[in-house]
């Protein structure tokens, strides 16, 4: 995630919000606030493995005095307040760490070490930041909580597991969360930004992240010895023509303003120079935004596949067999009105300068599911609220340094910009949100 979310004309530095009585009272959570903080990032848990992280948050938010439940779709965490009357507002923040060894420096830099549920032994560690997601939660629930006079209607605050897996969100859904529990009217989340600076927020509406498909490729041939090619059906030429010909998908069967991404990440075949092996296999993502153009683009590569195999003149019992994996995520779409909404919310709160409107990415976030599970009902908004420390975003500017992404083993954002911003925004929206006028809704 290289690429900027949105436009930024000055830093924020420059831009500073104008003190009131719930920045006041963020900043005076903020010292308890990034202990926590502290705690989480020290103490990743990976995807399906969240119990010590579920646990610990569960038991604030009943100390909060929310009706807490815990185990809903695997570790995940329901806690729910009624507050009277009025619409009913989902706030989910994702619990999941990465298999990732931790390289940035910090003093209280995760150690943690795991076996992943391929069998594979691997540190850990919060690369994407999913710790300031739930800090900030607690942040936003415990301001709610003390302001309870100031809203009425329905909080179903939500912790998810799996995330980075894209199986969370579905989960929770499967295990009725929108029928054991209030069904929304409003979903809503951020998510730290590595390609802006620390404090701006970013809005998109409509389309904001990509559906994304896993796509296995298994190309079969018949082996033999590498001195001897015509006596085999060398599957490394065939994938090799099949990656070669899936690049027309895009360039030429997709509209040019459709957005679309299909990228071969594995291809591997063979174990020794003079083998030509039987069988080779291909690792795909692909990316878009509409269920029309996802559905071209998965259609096409079975197409080009088989078509492949049958100018390789294979059988048919020897044709590339396509394999559409599970771990497929919805496109994140930001439902317009609500985006407008918050969009002119918060520019009134944090200035123009700060909150921008964003550019869609082609990453994807299964926060997805809680608008597509009752669409015609539920309006969504995953927002983005920038980390980059100011003085590495300054250099980077410069060009003495490259930022690292989310995901890299050296991203640390300023976490206390981070929680802070991101626990006043989804305040703010709440209170609007939820405000009394609107409980006749």
């Amino acid at each position: 995630m290289k690429r900027l979310l949105f436009a930024l004309p000055l830093l924020f530095a420059a831009v500073p919000a104008q003190a009131d009585e719930l920045r006041d009272a963020v900043a005076a959570d903020m010292p308890e606030l990034m202990e926590l903080y502290r705690h989480l990032h020290a103490n990743p848990e990976l995807s399906f493995q969240e119990d010590d992280t579920a646990a610990h948050l569960a038991a604030i938010a009943e100390e909060l005095g929310l009706d807490v439940t815990t185990g809903v779709g695997g570790h995940g965490v329901v806690a729910v307040m009624e507050n009277g009357p009025g619409p009913v507002l989902l706030l989910r923040a994702d619990m999941d760490g990465l298999p990732v060894q931790e390289e940035t420096g910090l003093p209280f830099a995760s150690t943690v070490v795991a076996t992943t549920d391929e069998g594979i032994e691997s540190y850990v560690m919060h690369a994407c930041a999913h710790d300031t997601h739930m800090t900030a939660w607690v942040g936003a629930v415990r301001q709610l909580v003390a302001r309870r006079d100031q809203w009425s209607g329905t909080l179903v605050a939500i912790l998810q597991p799996a995330e980075e897996r894209g199986a969370g969100a579905r989960m929770m859904l499967e295990d009725g969360l929108y029928e054991r529990f209030p069904r929304p009217d409003y979903a809503l989340a951020f998510h730290n930004a590595a390609s802006a600076p620390a404090g701006f927020i970013g809005v998109v509406s409509g389309f904001a992240m990509a559906n994304v498909d896993s796509v296995d490729i298994q190309v079969r041939g018949v082996g033999g010895h590498g001195a001897y090619p015509h006596t085999t059906r060398d599957p490394i030429v065939l994938g090799a023509r099949i990656v070669g010909a899936l690049q027309t998908l895009v360039s030429r069967e997709i509209d040019p303003q459709q957005p679309a991404v299909v990228t071969v990440g594995s291809f591997r075949a063979g174990s020794k120079h003079n083998i030509i092996s039987d069988e080779a296999q291909l690792l795909l993502t692909v990316r878009s935004y509409t269920d029309e153009v996802r559905e071209q683009l998965l259609s096409g590569i079975e197409r080009i596949a088989r078509a492949e195999g049958m100018v390789a003149g294979l059988p048919e019992e020897l044709l590339p067999v396509v394999t559409r994996r599970d771990e497929y995520t919805p496109a994140v779409y930001n439902t317009p009105e609500m985006s407008g909404e918050l969009f002119a919310l918060w520019r009134s709160r944090f200035g123009e300068e700060r909150v921008l409107e964003g550019q869609p990415v082609m990453g994807g976030e299964d926060f997805s599911r809680y608008y597509r599970a009752d669409r015609e009902n539920v309006q969504s908004v995953l927002f983005w609220v920038g980390g980059v420390p100011h003085d590495r975003w300054e250099a980077a500017q410069r060009g003495e340094i490259e930022l690292p992404s989310l995901h890299s083993a050296h991203w640390a954002p300023d976490a206390e910009i981070v929680v802070g911003t991101a626990t006043e925004a989804l305040v703010a929206a709440a209170l609007d949100i939820l405000q009394p006028e609107n409980a006749g809704d």
